[in-house]
């Protein structure tokens, strides 16, 4: 919900508001009736032009970052060296541009041929002149007017692909969408999910051998099965589906890699969907002509429902390699046999040759959100090692003639307990980057824990609920079981991946903090919650330079180089995302979606560029008002709604971090006629929040009464001690 009044306890605002949601839809929905703007100057641009196999398995000269990872090795790796320890003190601001779009803005831009390309919010796509920050053109899909429930779980796009001209993006609704790289101008557009269910794309795509793949995520809120899509990147055209997880036995099977793995499960997994979905990891290799995919499980699911009988549930939390012409199974690896904890494998894969036992081997490496450090044989999957790299006590580690974990004694939580990582895991999503050079990984960590419990009962009287986390995970196991926030914090660490050992360590403000880009000039640059970009020392993490950017800095940087000079370029913005938007610990830091900019910064050695003023940061005030009394039977049933419904993105007990207003300082929660207008019937579907039709209006009101109640209690308390 969008709040850009003075709030104010008398009805003055909320009347201003009523006439502010209409218009302020009708100015959107004008807008994006113009969704390409071009070039003033109509320069031809040679951008993704030259984007082929040959710049996209270039390790070298590091001119370019044309594909997420930059190279098909998906390290996250400049090897220029222009900025380096000497230099880095001369690092400046060249540029910066305003995204425009209010929602999502930690997603990581590519560069090619002077061009740098991003997209932010709802896959909105800009072009900016590298070296000037001049935007080019910019494309809106318009992803409001199409996406319908699939508002819901999106939280925007990661990431872009470009290949020979065409730009590439996927959209939350399910679209993947060319554009041509010198004007934006749409080339064709292919759906790639079903448009009646909550499957959403949030990640990058990925090209390889003319080849363009995608996955897509949202298991967690209803019966949706797992794959990974293949389409021709010339035309759009559908080339072929691997499953992650298997279907109905009665249906049949695609291919004997799905009657494999159903095999491995028992009951009727396939009416709860079964999960696996591929909404991040996907790593081409051209040298073996292979796509590795790291799979999901769709929340922390009790397998007692979906596989009470056990088995290994594949292939979730697992990394697969598929043939990437014909989409045919090779191998897997699961890290989490019947997997319960959302554990997932859907983070960065990366491919290095490593020396192993003395001989040059072809590795895949990952640092999933189980807190562990995997290195694979990527040519036939075998596990070579995995160490812990955080605060881990659901396994003790694992059985390397196996490959299996060495659970601990009550890991499945039969009876309620504390694990070490929650759900967030020790990794996200956030990239690490590899360097060929120092032959570390950096790794962007967590240390945070979530209480598990099974109710036998719910197991058993357990039912599907749409549009819901709802995999029969008790929540609050009860007073006696805190889970110790105190504890939880975060770090940037740099990791031996042949010695499975920490190198070092450094620490990072609040909980989840952005992406990881090293350099050849050995140097490693972060963002974080804080506002600062900073690079540290990569042989031992002393930080030599920061930046403050009026707002936290959580996308991943890329480097490359124009007319002989090498740029860092970040994007930046109010947290964003899942496990930076729920947790209250994110919002002391002040960022506000109101308030804070959404920027592309870009910095060269010896810039001139100025950044254009922020509000300062500060917590969000709960506005006092007597004009809503909150009932506490009806706040009661308004907290379970909001759970279920708002917490994603306006964070736990209504706490904001910033992916999208505080409903606690909001005057449309005092006013029903306002606040069905937004929840109900959809009033800003343009600034991508979604309508909530099913909603009936005691519900609504039971709705407000907990955000009252959050805004004169213990929400309220939390939020100014900064907790």
């Amino acid at each position: 919900m969008d709040d850009r009044q003075a709030n104010r306890p008398d009805g003055t605002a909320i009347r201003r508001r009523r006439a502010v949601i209409a218009t302020a839809s009708l100015a959107v929905g004008l807008s994006l009736a113009s969704a390409i703007t071009l070039a003033a100057n109509g320069t031809a641009l040679p951008g993704a032009s030259i984007v082929d196999a040959a710049l996209l398995s270039n390790e070298g000269d590091g001119d370019d970052w044309p594909s997420y990872g930059r190279t098909y090795s998906e390290n996250h790796y400049s090897p220029l060296a222009e900025i380096d320890r000497s230099t880095v003190g001369r690092l400046k601001l060249a540029w910066s541009a305003d995204l425009e779009a209010m929602q999502r803005s930690d997603a990581q831009p590519l560069e090619a041929g002077g061009v740098v390309y991003v997209a932010s919010g709802l896959s909105v796509v800009q072009a900016f002149d590298a070296a000037s920050g001049t935007r080019l053109w910019r494309f809106d899909p318009e992803v409001a007017a199409v996406a319908g429930e699939k508002m819901r779980p999106q939280w925007g796009i990661r990431g872009l692909a470009l290949w020979k001209g065409k730009v590439i993006v996927a959209t939350p609704d399910g679209r993947l969408i060319a554009l041509d790289a010198k004007n934006g101008r749409k080339l064709w557009s292919t759906q790639t999910i079903p448009t009646d269910d909550e499957s959403a794309i949030t990640g990058a795509p990925r090209v390889g051998g003319g080849i363009v793949f995608i996955g897509f995520g949202g298991a967690e809120r209803r019966a949706i099965r797992g794959a990974v899509q293949a389409f021709d990147a010339e035309t759009g055209k559908f080339l072929w589906r691997f499953h992650t997880v298997p279907g109905d036995p009665a249906k049949g099977f695609e291919n004997a890699a799905m009657e494999m793995a159903a095999k491995t499960w028992s009951g009727e997994w396939w009416k709860h969907g079964g999960g696996g979905t591929v909404w991040n990891a996907m790593t081409y290799d051209p040298e073996l002509g292979r796509l590795y995919i790291g799979t999901g499980n769709g929340g922390p699911w009790d397998y007692r429902i979906r596989n009470p009988k056990g088995g290994d549930a594949l292939f979730l939390a697992s990394i697969v390699a598929l043939d990437a012409k014909t989409g045919k199974y090779i191998w897997h690896y699961q890290q989490n046999p019947n997997e319960a904890w959302d554990y997932n494998s859907t983070m960065d894969i990366a491919m290095a040759t490593l020396p192993i036992e003395g001989k040059p081997t072809k590795v895949l490496m990952q640092a999933p959100k189980n807190g562990f450090y995997f290195v694979l044989n990527r040519e036939t999957g075998k596990l070579i090692s995995a160490e812990k790299i955080g605060r881990v006590d659901w396994a003790i580690g694992y059985d390397l003639k196996t490959g299996r974990p060495i659970e601990a004694p009550n890991a499945r939580y039969d009876t309620a307990r504390i694990l070490w990582p929650g759900t967030f895991g020790v990794h996200n999503w956030q990239p690490m980057a590899y360097s060929p050079k120092s032959r570390l990984t950096f790794i962007p960590s967590i240390k945070m824990a979530d209480a598990y419990s099974s109710d036998p009962k719910s197991v058993k009287d357990w039912k599907s609920e749409p549009n819901a986390w709802n995999s029969g995970i008790t929540w609050a196991p009860g007073a006696s079981l805190r889970v110790p926030t105190e504890e939880f914090s975060s770090s940037l660490q740099a990791w031996n991946p042949v010695t499975q050992k920490r190198a070092w360590q450094v620490p990072n403000p609040g909980i989840i903090n952005g992406g990881v880009l090293a350099t050849g000039g050995e140097l490693v640059f972060q963002g974080l919650l804080d506002g600062t970009l900073n690079a540290y020392d990569a042989a031992n993490g002393k930080k030599l330079w920061s930046f403050q950017a009026g707002v936290s800095v959580l996308g991943a940087p890329i480097s490359y180089r124009v007319g002989g000079r090498q740029y860092v370029t970040v994007m930046t913005g109010p947290p964003s995302g899942s496990a930076a938007a729920v947790l209250p610990q994110q919002a002391k830091f002040g960022w506000r979606y109101r308030d804070h900019p959404r920027r592309l910064l870009t910095f060269v050695l010896d810039g001139r560029g100025v950044l254009p003023p922020a509000p300062p940061p500060g917590p969000e005030r709960p506005l006092a008002s007597d004009a809503l009394k909150p009932d506490p039977k009806l706040a009661s049933v308004g907290e379970a709604s909001f759970n279920k419904n708002c917490m994603t993105c306006h964070g736990i007990g209504a706490v904001a971090s910033g992916a999208a207003p505080d409903l606690r300082a909001s005057a449309i929660v005092l006013d029903g006629d306002a606040f069905a207008q937004v929840v109900k019937e959809g009033a800003l579907l343009p600034a991508a929040m979604p309508k909530f039709a099913e909603i009936d209006d005691r519900e609504l009101l039971a709705l407000r009464h907990y955000v009252r109640r959050e805004a004169n209690g213990a929400s309220a308390a939390r939020n100014v001690n900064g907790m």
